[in-house]
């Protein structure tokens, strides 16, 4: 078994003999074979406001890794391994002691009361917190319907948390096809725990319990 250690303390096992660290390093899937492409002139400004905790930079990086078009995947794989290997600032925390947790249950239980009130107790013991709350797509768009953001107003103005709503875009699991990608951006900027919040309950939870190191079923009394 693999541990994995919670940020407020305590142990979370994993019993895939594989743990946690395959999971640390998953690419984007567009990003398997040889790159030709060279890194844009506008990709390396997202790079280096990542690194500098550009939250604007931050939001266009996942905007980039999340994007269906092949020159955009391109440029966010380019972008995800210089993230990898270029060092993080000092104070930054490592990958590795960064900390996973999944929330899914059904419509109306309080998955976003939930994950406000535990993001402001986070971030009020110094850990800065990045929440992807994963929203059904619009059929006009195919963006976000920004619900769950709505629900987490203290959460989204605390300066030590990030709340980034993410389209399903009809991918089943409870997450998006690249949670992976906006999960190790979100890493890679400095937050030291994610908070993963699915689109909603049913029975394809599975890519998101794989993808954490600890998921949560909430249920209304």
């Amino acid at each position: 078994s693999v541990g994995a250690v919670a940020p407020w303390g305590g142990r979370v096992w994993s019993m895939r003999p594989w743990g946690i660290a395959m999971r640390r390093t998953f690419l984007c899937e567009s990003g398997r074979g040889r790159l030709h492409a060279a890194m844009r002139p506008e990709t390396e400004r997202l790079l280096e406001g990542v690194l500098t905790g550009d939250r604007v930079a931050l939001s266009k990086a996942i905007t980039l890794a999340e994007s269906s078009r092949r020159d955009h995947q391109e440029q966010a794989q380019l972008l995800l391994q210089r993230l990898m290997k270029t060092g993080r600032p000092q104070g930054y925390p490592t990958v590795a002691s960064t900390f996973r947790l999944g929330i899914t249950g059904p419509p109306g239980a309080g998955k976003s009361t939930l994950i406000e009130a535990l993001g402001k107790h986070l971030t009020g013991q110094g850990h800065k917190v990045a929440v992807m709350a994963v929203d059904p797509s619009s059929s006009l768009t195919g963006g976000s319907i920004l619900g769950d953001r709505t629900r987490m107003v203290e959460l989204s103005r605390d300066p030590n948390a990030y709340v980034r709503p993410s389209p399903s875009r009809g991918t089943l699991g409870g997450v998006g096809r690249h949670a992976h990608n906006t999960m190790r951006i979100c890493e890679e900027a400095g937050f030291n725990t994610l908070l993963v919040e699915t689109v909603g309950a049913g029975q394809s939870e599975t890519v998101v319990e794989e993808m954490t190191d600890m998921f949560v079923l909430v249920l209304p009394p």
